[in-house]
This record gives structure tokens, C-alpha cells and sequence, in this order.
């Protein structure tokens, strides 16, 4: 059992958090239904081009992390209907939600339940996601829905978890390619957990199958002069070296695939760090690389949940020159000045 202590003792703040809310029984319920979720329609014939003259976005969307919903937790429902909520009623236009991870606490049904009836209450745009780890920890939930580490993996398996996520989006794989007006998404998901791979931890552990998936949708889908759009949950180590946990794993892989291409954007969250705490959330290598913060618990430094009512994520457009982003604090319904980034694209013939 020391691996559990270990990788118990590394969960951050937002971790901690919910270990004491666990104890509390979990609202029953049916089965989720991902209808509303999964609904994905057609790129239309008339979307707008890149080469078409334009002032205007060509595409909007959001990029929600770190929800955390829980039926233990009241403050993330809350947040989490509070950022829609803006959404929907936003000045500006938006195509599409992506949600990056974490969405749930702990990754049970009844959670995902409760994902649901939130997002069912609002007319949305389509809402893709990739899962985090904490979409894998109904293994530390035993049957009276409280916190077992010592009863582990509490007669559950990680892919009872990948089987809830998918089923949850109307998905085939844990990893999807979307497109929307002519722009993809390519969004990777954790492929395993403790229960299967103790030696990952909370990192990210991405497949063969989804390293070669990945590198064929790079090259089908790259086209020059135009963004291209990546997403995460676990960030990526510093330098050239492989992830732990709480990281990408395989991360010189990763990199490499990114390596030929130009306007490529890579998001991940997990951190939940605060746009305003001072922390770089903008790294430039290869490729645009963002740190989302969180909707759910947005941390200071030292991973504590220093202001509970922030609740914060990135609204990205995209240009026939450029991607804009900006972060998104849905409390107020502001723009944080310290996310904010005007990324000029590199042209076709540069």
C-alpha cells in the first residue's frame, strides 16, 4: 500500500478538499443520459473559410477545466452553473465549449449525474471534453459512497471509469478529434489509472494507439496558415525529458509529433492555478502552450484555495491573422487583464 500514501500525499489542494467531503452521503440516482452531451452536429457547407475575407472571428469557444462537480460539493455546482450561465448569456459569440479534464470529482455515476442535470438546464452550444484523473477516482469510493483508500480499487476498475466518460459524450474512445468551422481539436485523454498502471500516479498516460492517432490527425488535419488546436489535463514537464506524475508522461513523444508544424495551441489544466497569481500560464516552445486555470477551485502558489468564489476559464477566437485569448472570470463576468494574449499566426508561406 505505500504507492497509495505516496500518491495520496502528492494530490493538491483541490485533492485535500474533496477527501473531506466524500464522507458525506452522495445524492442516489439513474443512469446518465448523454444525449444532450453527445449531440454534435455537421460542419455546414457554408461555414466561413480562412481565405475568406473577414473583420470578424472566424470561431469562438470556450475552454472550461477543472470543474471537479461533485454531489459532496455544492460550491462547484454552483460555479459550474454560474460559468454557464455567462455563457449563455454572452456578448459575444461562442461556437463551442471544451472542457479539459476533471470534470467530476470523483468520477462515480452519481457525479457525472450531476454534471448532467447542470448542463441540461442550459441551452449550449457543443460540448466536447478529454478526461482528467480525477475522472478515474470512483476506485477510492467503496459502496457507501464514502472515501477507501485501504479497500482499493473498491470492486471498481479504471475502464468502469473510461466506460462512464465515454458513454457520458456519446463517445467510441476516451480520445476525439472534433472539428468546428473548418478548425480541428484534437483532445487526449488519460488512458489508465492507479488500478491498472500503479507506476503513472496522477500523470497522463497516453497509449500507443493514441500516440500513432495522434500524429496521423496532426498530419491529416494541419493545414498552413491555419491554427491547429490541442488539448490536455495533465500539463507537460519542463525541458526535454519524459512527465511523472501530476504531468504528461510521455511527453518527448508528444512534442516530437508537434515539432513540424506551425500554429499549433496546446491547453492543459490540472494545476488550477489562478490567472492572477502571478504564475506564467503562457509558455511558447514549438508551439503556443496555455495553462487553463479552474472552474471549480481556482488555487494561489501554494496550491491553496486562497479567494473560493473565483471560478475561471479561457474565451479563445480566432482570426484570418490571429488567436486571441482571453481569461474568463465568471464570478463577476469580467476579463482578467493577466490573461490576456494576442497570438499572431505565421503564414502559409512563411
Amino acid at each position: 500500500m505505500r504507492w497509495l500514501l505516496f500518491i495520496g500525499a502528492l494530490l493538491i489542494g483541490a485533492s485535500a478538499y474533496f477527501s473531506q467531503k466524500v464522507k458525506k452521503t452522495f445524492l442516489s440516482g439513474s443512469q446518465v443520459d448523454p444525449s444532450t452531451a453527445a449531440a454534435d452536429p455537421e460542419p455546414s457547407s457554408t461555414a466561413e473559410s480562412t481565405e475568406m475575407p473577414q473583420t470578424g472571428p472566424l470561431l469562438s469557444y470556450f475552454i472550461l477545466s477543472d470543474l471537479h462537480v461533485s454531489v459532496g460539493d455544492p460550491q462547484t455546482k454552483s460555479k459550474l452553473r454560474q460559468a454557464l450561465d455567462d455563457i449563455t448569456h454572452f456578448d459575444s459569440p461562442v461556437d463551442a465549449i471544451i472542457m479539459t479534464g476533471d470534470l467530476t470529482d470523483t468520477g462515480t455515476e452519481r457525479d457525472y449525474k450531476e454534471l448532467h442535470t447542470i448542463v441540461n438546464e442550459y441551452k449550449l452550444p457543443p460540448v466536447h471534453a478529454n478526461m482528467g484523473n480525477h475522472d478515474y477516482y470512483t476506485i477510492w469510493i467503496n459502496q457507501d459512497n464514502s472515501w477507501d483508500q485501504k479497500a482499493v480499487p473498491n470492486g471498481k476498475t479504471d475502464a468502469l471509469s473510461r466506460e462512464q466518460f465515454m458513454k457520458f459524450f456519446g463517445y467510441s474512445k476516451p480520445y476525439n478529434e472534433y472539428k468546428v468551422k473548418n478548425h480541428t481539436m484534437l483532445l487526449l485523454s488519460q488512458e489508465a489509472y492507479v488500478q491498472e498502471k500503479p507506476e503513472v500516479g496522477e500523470g497522463a498516460w497516453y497509449s500507443d494507439d493514441q500516440l500513432a492517432w495522434f500524429k496521423a490527425s496532426l498530419k491529416a488535419n494541419y493545414v498552413p496558415g491555419r491554427p491547429l488546436f490541442v488539448m490536455t489535463h495533465q500539463p507537460l514537464p519542463v525541458g526535454d525529458t519524459n512527465g511523472a506524475t501530476h504531468q504528461l508522461i510521455r511527453a518527448r513523444e508528444f512534442r516530437a509529433a508537434l515539432k513540424p508544424y506551425k500554429n499549433v495551441f496546446v491547453f492543459c489544466g490540472h494545476r488550477h492555478m489562478d490567472f492572477q497569481n502571478g504564475v506564467a500560464h503562457y509558455v511558447q516552445e514549438t508551439f503556443h502552450y496555455f495553462h487553463n486555470s479552474s472552474v471549480g477551485r481556482p488555487l494561489n502558489k501554494a496550491y491553496q484555495q486562497e479567494v473560493k468564489h473565483k471560478s475561471q476559464g479561457l474565451y479563445v477566437q480566432v482570426y484570418a491573422d490571429k488567436v486571441v485569448l482571453r481569461g474568463r472570470e465568471f464570478s463577476n463576468r469580467t476579463y482578467t487583464a493577466e490573461a490576456d494574449w494576442t497570438i499572431e499566426l505565421q503564414k502559409a508561406n512563411a
